[in-house]
């Protein structure tokens, strides 16, 4: 989702948002940059029609409960998943085992409930890096994130009907 290559058009689908029903699940690990990316999400979420009674919030303690929290959205009937966080490098190995374990948990848990389950962690090597993909220079990635996910539903709806 480089903000570079991702389109700003309008998807190539029309969404139908009435009668959906969409999972945000956000971390609260770096909590001042995963706001943001909700803040992003939410904003384009009722940009696309959807009203607050059809998003279910969801916080966990980090990026590595994502798919977990995820999952459990799912179980509460949700049309799609977006999974937010921020994992920033430090000086140990743990960057890269949470960031390897929440974008294949994340994409397990899509599969597995045949939905979209969109991967909207910042995975960056400094602080400064994740404020400017959070409404920074970079855009919000928590907005593409939501975007995804209407487009991916759209999607559904265009070969279902």
């Amino acid at each position: 989702m480089a903000t570079a290559s991702f389109s700003k058009d309008p998807f190539p689908y029309i969404l139908h948002p009435e009668n959906l029903k969409i999972g945000v699940v956000v971390a609260e690990w770096n909590k001042h940059i995963t706001g943001k990316l909700l803040d992003g999400a939410m904003k384009t979420l009722h940009e696309n029609g959807l009203n607050q009674q059809q998003i279910q919030v969801l916080q966990v303690p980090g990026s590595f409960e994502l798919p977990h929290g995820a999952q459990m959205l799912f179980d509460q009937n949700c049309d799609a998943v977006i999974c937010l966080g921020c994992v920033i490098q430090g000086d140990t190995p743990h960057f890269d085992f949470v960031c390897q374990a929440a974008a294949d948990g994340i994409l397990q848990v899509g599969l597995t409930y045949k939905k979209p389950c969109v991967f909207g962690v910042i995975t960056t090597l400094t602080e400064e890096q994740a404020e400017a993909r959070a409404g920074g220079q970079h855009g919000n990635k928590g907005s593409e994130a939501a975007l995804t996910a209407c487009w991916m539903i759209a999607g559904k709806q265009h070969i279902n009907l």
